[in-house]
C-alpha cells in the first residue's frame, strides 16, 4: 500500500488545535511538507515546532482569520506567489455557536456560510491550478456527521454543513479528470474544544451535569467512547495518499458507528 507523501505539500486549515492539528501531525509523519493556516501566530509556531521533519520536510505557516472577509484568499495568494507547489488541501474551521434553528438570526447563517463554504471555494480556486500542474491533488473537507443525520441543537451548523457537502460532491465530479479527488471526513463526538462547548450547552439546556450528559452521549456510540482527534487525523491523511486515488466524492464518518444511516 502506497502511503508515502514525501515531496508533497499540504495546506491544513484550523491547524493549531483539535482535528486540524491532528491532521497536520499525521500528514507530516507520511512525509508531507505542511503549511499550517490559523489566526494565532503563537500557536502556529508552537504547532509547527512539533511536526515531524525526519524526511527533510519544510513546514511553514500562514496567519489568517477565517471570519474576516477576503483574509483567507489574500493570505493564500501571497503564499503561493512565493511557494507555488500545493498538492493537498484540508478545509477545516470551527463551527458556529449552537442553538435551536428557530432562534437563529440571518447574520448567523451568512457568517457561517462565509466561514465554511466561501472560504473553501476561495482556497480551492487558489490551489487547484497547482494540483492540475502536478497531476496530483487531494481535497479533504472536515464537516460533520450532521450531513447524514442532523444534530439536535446545532441548527445553523446542520444547515451550512449540508451545503458544504453538496458543494464538495459537485466539485469532485468536475476535477477528478485532473487526478484530483475531493472527499469529506465527518467527525462524530470528538474530544475537542467544540465538544466541550456542546457538553456545556446540553447540560445547561437539560439541567443535568456535564458528567451525566457525557455518559448519555457516550451511550449513543456503539464503541462506547468519544473519538480522539488523532483517529480523525488518520482518516484524513489516508485520503490524501496515493493509495486512495480512486476514493472520490464520498462522506467518511469517523464516529464510532453512531450515525444511524449508511
Amino acid at each position: 500500500m502506497n502511503l508515502d507523501l514525501t515531496g508533497k505539500t499540504a495546506l491544513v486549515c484550523g491547524s493549531t488545535q483539535g482535528i486540524g492539528r491532528a491532521s497536520a501531525v499525521e500528514l507530516a509523519l507520511l512525509g508531507t511538507n505542511v503549511v499550517l493556516m490559523a489566526r494565532n501566530e503563537e500557536k502556529l509556531q508552537e504547532t509547527i515546532s512539533g511536526l515531524d521533519t525526519s524526511r527533510g520536510q519544510a513546514h511553514r505557516y500562514i496567519v489568517a482569520d477565517f471570519a474576516e472577509a477576503s483574509a483567507v484568499s489574500d493570505a493564500i495568494s501571497k503564499h503561493l506567489a512565493s511557494y507555488p507547489d500545493m498538492h493537498i488541501l484540508i478545509n477545516n474551521t470551527g463551527g458556529p455557536a449552537g442553538g435551536p434553528l428557530i432562534d437563529a438570526q440571518a447574520d448567523a447563517f451568512v457568517q457561517t456560510f462565509h466561514n465554511h463554504l466561501l472560504n473553501n471555494q476561495a482556497l480551492v480556486q487558489a490551489v487547484v491550478p497547482a494540483m492540475k500542474k502536478a497531476g496530483y491533488g487531494r481535497i479533504v473537507n472536515i464537516i460533520s456527521t450532521s450531513v447524514k443525520q442532523p444534530i439536535v441543537g446545532l441548527g445553523v451548523s446542520n444547515t451550512i454543513r449540508g451545503a458544504v457537502a453538496q458543494w464538495s460532491k459537485t466539485l469532485s465530479l468536475e476535477i477528478a479528470q485532473f487526478g484530483i479527488t475531493v472527499n469529506n471526513v465527518l467527525p462524530g463526538y470528538t474530544r475537542t474544544a467544540r465538544l466541550d462547548s456542546v457538553l456545556s450547552m446540553r447540560a445547561k439546556s437539560t439541567g443535568k451535569t456535564e458528567e451525566e450528559v457525557t455518559t448519555q452521549m457516550q451511550q449513543e456510540i456503539p464503541t462506547g467512547r468519544f473519538v480522539e482527534p488523532e483517529e480523525v487525523g488518520a482518516a484524513v491523511a489516508f485520503l490524501c495518499t496515493p493509495a486512495a486515488a480512486s476514493i472520490n466524492g464520498i462522506n467518511v464518518p469517523v464516529d464510532g458507528g453512531r450515525t444511524g444511516s449508511l
